[in-house]
């Protein structure tokens, strides 16, 4: 009796651990949309709600699209635009940097690649799948910011 037992636990260890047999044979990869931009990738987001991501505070011709891709990211976590959260206040950003092309270039890189150094030993979480043009868009709206 003992026999049958043990034979019928381990029967149904089995049939509860394994048995799924989806296998992903349409070659589709999960992450298939991550290279898409921010703005087509969450183009349906519902920003009127307490008009969050929705007022343009002035600045360059792109910093409406920047301020809306920023509502769509994640870059509230650790930024504000007055206040140092984690990382700097996005007016501080715009204090330490005029709005050259060479400065849009060189920290939209920084958003992209992410890392630590400039403002602190805490790392700015990486990008990576957030196009360039995007990442543009977001310098120009911050930098848009200075008082």
């Amino acid at each position: 009796m003992k026999k049958v037992f043990v034979i019928l636990c381990i029967s149904a260890a089995f049939a509860a651990c394994g048995g799924n047999s989806s296998k992903n044979t349409g070659g589709s990869d999960s992450t298939q949309g991550a290279n898409q931009s921010a703005k087509a990738a969450n183009s349906d987001a519902d920003t009127v709600v307490a008009k969050t991501g929705t007022e343009s505070t002035g600045g360059s011709a792109g910093s409406a699209t920047g301020e809306k891709l920023i509502a769509t990211l994640d870059c509230s976590t650790c930024h504000k635009v007055d206040t140092k959260v984690i990382g700097p206040a996005f007016q501080d950003i715009a204090k330490k940097y005029d709005a050259s092309q060479a400065n849009i270039d060189m920290l939209a890189k920084k958003i992209i690649s992410g890392g630590s150094g400039n403002w602190g030993n805490i790392a700015m979480t990486p990008h990576p799948s957030l196009p360039e043009s995007d990442a543009k868009e977001i310098v120009q709206y911050i930098l848009s910011l200075k008082k």
